[in-house]
């Protein structure tokens, strides 16, 4: 999941007011630790998995043990973020968070200290009731506690802050590859942020939109003197008294809505169509499975180290973080249909460029030679390649399929000339290296891997900036003020649900079908995803929040997104407008 983006005037002016004010600064920086644990989370697991497996036996064998491993912390964090939502009604934006910190930190202890994989997936269930939590609380604690005129700018700190999180995560990762205990020193670290966000929030102050509406309007306002300049204050806690008296008669008539009066609203429900479609297809086209294993798909494309996966995958948290920062510039300019039509377009050919690649690769697998297997002892053979009445025509990849027990041990002259397919344990691979060979379990040797990460490369530079920020951003603006919680609120959870599906069975589909036919199935998804784009959603550049319902409501979706309207050629005059929107 990626943060909101502010427009770009907004966010140099949001660095000059914060470093005139670092109250706020320091307000928006320590909640926004809680985006740093997001990503941080998103991205350790994708190294730490590579030396579980070699801890572990009964996950390296075991697929489905694998895919647990990673979506349990996605599955709590969809439990986490619904208890987070009367969590932060009930007690207070500040006291979830510090509630978020302290169930990632025993996550992070349980993870770092676990004997078996049952401890392992408990601890990342607590994590992700951590990262829900923080998730959905971060955001709002930031807005609520910065000045109107820099909040949309600090909020979509939060956001950079995820993809930072995510880079950080390989550089800790890379760090501790030669440390005893590899994979628990990157899971444990991971408490110290935790720590440390919980000491900064214990030294802050609660959301001063809480307390007004808890009735504590003394304590809201004093927060609010440090925020805002003596000449701002009164005004801004007059235009909090109105907005909260607002929310107040709002709620009294939102209580009586479910979702089904919510689908008769035709606005709304062409709204929820747009804003949840997006979401899904965030998730669909298949973004986290290159964040979640990243280190194992360059495995797959035939890197045999686990530290020069590592590296490489550095690359990929790199450009995703570079990708949010490009968003910031290009999405008041170009327009959200049109980044997302440009965004899907690189993906479907990145996609498709890199089921090619690993297709190519597995039709090119180095054989399996009868000597090179005899070379070992016979008791290392793989069983299933020693019964196969067709060995002669066996080769890398068909050996790694038989079994999870198998391995394959390249050539010491070339590792694209026939190797041996031996079992697969830490005896026979130190024999392996032991006659200056490469041992492969994960993918096999190719001379096509520098293309596979042109094209995971390719991906990220396409998807982060449109698919990764504009599904938070049209939601953000499509639905009706009066709907918009309920309605965000429908839109997230359908992004983690779709979270959970695709990264509980990215490893069973290349499993079942292989690598390349499963990159080909996300570029299919991503074909459709553009086509619901060009059909179902709407260009909300420029429009107050009236003009959207009112497309809504007519379905004129502008089909021709790469041509202005009339109404945007009178910039200024819409600019002002929708200034006065996103202030209500």
């Amino acid at each position: 999941m990626e943060g909101v983006v502010a427009e770009g005037t907004t966010f140099k002016e949001c660095l000059a007011l914060s470093w005139k004010n670092t109250y706020v600064l320091r307000l928006a920086f320590s909640a926004g630790i809680g985006g740093l644990l997001f990503g941080y989370d998103t991205g350790v697991i994708s190294g730490a998995l590579l030396y579980i497996r070699d801890d572990f036996k009964d996950v390296d064998r075991n697929t489905l043990l694998q895919e647990c491993i990673v979506s349990m912390a996605v599955a709590g964090a969809i439990i986490g973020a619904a208890i987070g939502g009367w969590l932060n009604d009930k007690f207070g934006r500040k006291s979830a968070i510090l509630i978020a910190d302290f169930l990632f930190f025993v996550g992070a202890v349980i993870m770092a200290s676990a004997i078996n994989s049952a401890l392992l997936i408990l601890g990342r269930v607590f994590v992700g009731f951590g990262v829900g939590m923080a998730s959905m609380t971060a955001p709002l604690y930031i807005s609520e506690a910065s000045p109107a005129k820099i909040r949309g700018a600090l909020v979509s700190t939060n956001g950079f802050l995820i993809t930072a999180g995510q880079f950080l995560s390989y550089l800790i990762n890379l760090a501790f590859t030669k440390a005893p205990g590899t994979w628990r020193w990157m899971l444990g670290v991971a408490g110290l942020p935790a720590l440390l966000q919980f000491i900064l929030m214990l030294l802050l102050p609660e959301s001063p939109r809480w307390l007004y509406r808890k009735g504590r309007q003394e304590e809201a306002k004093t927060i609010l003197r440090n925020i805002y300049s003596s000449e701002q204050v009164e005004v801004e806690i007059q235009a909090l008294k109105e907005s909260v008296d607002n929310e107040i008669e709002e709620n009294k008539v939102s209580e009586n809505i479910n979702l089904f009066k919510l689908c008769q609203t035709k606005t709304v429900r062409r709204g929820l169509i747009a804003g949840v479609g997006l979401q899904i297809f965030q998730q669909f086209v298949g973004i986290n499975t290159v964040m979640y294993y990243s280190s194992t798909i360059i495995q797959l494309a035939g890197i045999a180290s686990n530290q020069t996966a590592l590296l490489l995958s550095l690359v990929t948290a790199g450009l995703n973080a570079f990708g949010s920062i490009v968003s910031i510039y290009f999405i008041d300019r170009t327009g959200r249909k049109k980044l997302l039509v440009i965004s899907l377009c690189g993906v479907v050919i990145s996609l498709g460029f890199l089921s090619a690649v690993f297709h190519e690769a597995t039709s090119t697998s180095p054989a399996v030679g009868i000597a090179e297997t005899s070379r070992f002892a016979a008791n290392f053979t793989c069983p299933a390649y020693h019964d196969a009445a067709s060995a002669s025509s066996w080769d890398c990849t068909r050996c790694l399929k038989a079994s999870p027990s198998c391995g394959f041990c390249a050539s010491p002259q070339n590792k694209l000339l026939p190797g041996a397919c031996l079992m697969s344990n830490d005896r026979i691979k130190d024999s392996c290296h032991d006659q200056d060979s490469l041992w492969y379990s994960r993918g096999c040797p190719s001379r096509y891997g520098w293309l596979a990460l042109l094209g995971l490369a390719l991906y990220i530079l396409f998807f982060s900036p449109g698919m990764g920020t504009v599904p938070w951003i049209v939601n953000s603006e499509i639905y009706p003020l009066r709907f918009r919680g309920v309605c965000g609120g429908i839109a997230a959870t359908a992004n983690w649900i779709s979270n959970l599906i695709v990264a509980q069975s990215f490893l069973s589909l290349t499993h079942a079908i292989g690598t390349s036919w499963t990159f080909l199935v996300f570029g299919v998804i991503s074909v459709v995803a553009l086509l619901f784009v060009l059909i179902c959603d709407p260009e909300t550049k420029g429009l107050p929040i009236e003009e959207i319902e009112k497309i809504l409501e007519r379905r004129g979706l502008h089909m021709m997104f790469w041509k202005k309207r009339a109404n945007e050629k009178n910039g200024g005059e819409n600019d002002t407008n929708r200034e006065g929107d996103r202030d209500v």
